[in-house]
């Protein structure tokens, strides 16, 4: 289904239903992410909208409960039964499927939205996409599946580059399936792939170190929320290290990164928020369909890219939705 249609939809709805119970009780969501509140500011931001889209405001008919695990997974299960304990009418789970699962192995029947990387139904999250059929629906933004289409770009961006690394999180469910998703597509365009683990900061900088004896000519930071937390340092280790790369989001491209190739994930959050107040007004969490993005965006720092002394192909500055200067 195309986006605006499924808005509209939403909005459809939104006349229709009534509230589940008098605007002078607030509800509570419990939000649990994976990730920092610092990190995840821009993605409050939009899903803080998409709960005003579906008539709720933050303080006036709603409440939440924010949670943040910090990059550390281990947190997660705890972070979740407080949230049950806390009695909250509702999960939002993002920030990884890590996230979705500690909530969902915490209760079966409160509600849950989530925003992932990985399939939900592969993951045990839903039984299908159209009809997840549990007490857990969501958006997954499938950015982990991206890896292979990454390398791709990364390879015509350095079309002499025989050696590739890619770093990825193997305590993470999509970081797992990125590394044999790479390594699958590294064996299909003919190229050297060393596969690169990091779970934590001081992970990510044991792999910098490797990095530099493999003597890899170009980079693949994978999709997780772990390096998300770091995000910032993760980008200086690779202009330390003087190596074109490519990321999971724009904005480690606005930070100084190279290139980034990713879905949306704003907008994934903001139609998170606008679930939300469906399901707050009474909607099936069993009835509503996964979504997944329908548009994918590149970015170019063309300022980093002259840094490298790269020169960007022109037929890749034109797919670029983005050049950054």
């Amino acid at each position: 289904m195309l986006r605006r249609q499924f808005v509209a939809q939403l909005g459809a709805s939104l006349l229709v239903t009534a509230p589940a119970w008098p605007q002078s009780v607030e509800p509570t969501i419990g939000f649990m992410s994976t990730r920092s509140a610092k990190d995840s500011a821009r993605v409050i931001t939009a899903f803080v909208k998409g709960l005003q889209e579906a008539g709720f405001d933050e303080g006036k008919n709603v409440s939440i409960e924010y949670k943040f695990a910090e990059g550390s997974l281990e947190r997660l299960p705890e972070i979740a039964n407080e949230l049950v304990r806390s009695r909250v009418k509702l999960i939002v789970a993002v920030g990884g499927a890590n996230s979705a699962m500690a909530a969902k192995a915490a209760s079966a029947t409160i509600p849950i939205v989530f925003v992932i990387g990985a399939d939900p139904v592969k993951l045990g999250l839903a039984a299908s996409l159209s009809r997840p059929g549990g007490n857990a629906t969501g958006m997954t933004i499938f950015s982990a599946v991206l890896g292979p289409k990454r390398l791709e770009l990364l390879r015509e961006l350095v079309p002499r580059a025989s050696v590739f690394a890619a770093l990825t999180n193997p305590n993470t469910h999509e970081g797992r399936a990125q590394a044999s998703d790479m390594s699958a597509a590294a064996q299909v365009l003919g190229l050297k792939l060393h596969l690169l683990e990091a779970s934590d900061l001081e992970g990510i900088q044991r792999a910098f170190i490797t990095l530099e004896q493999v003597k890899a000519d170009a980079l693949l930071v994978g999709s997780d929320p772990v390096f998300d937390v770091h995000r910032d340092k993760l980008v200086a280790m690779v202009a330390a290290a003087a190596i074109p790369a490519i990321f999971q989001f724009r904005d480690y491209a606005v930070a100084g990164g190279l290139m980034s190739y990713d879905p949306d994930i704003a907008d994934a959050h903001r139609l998170a928020g606008i679930y939300v107040g469906r399901i707050l007004k009474g909607a099936k969490v069993a009835d509503l369909p996964i979504q997944q993005p329908i548009k994918f965006r590149l970015a170019i720092n063309l300022k980093t890219a002259k840094t490298l002394r790269l020169e960007v192909p022109p037929a890749l500055l034109l797919l670029a939705d983005e050049v950054i200067e």
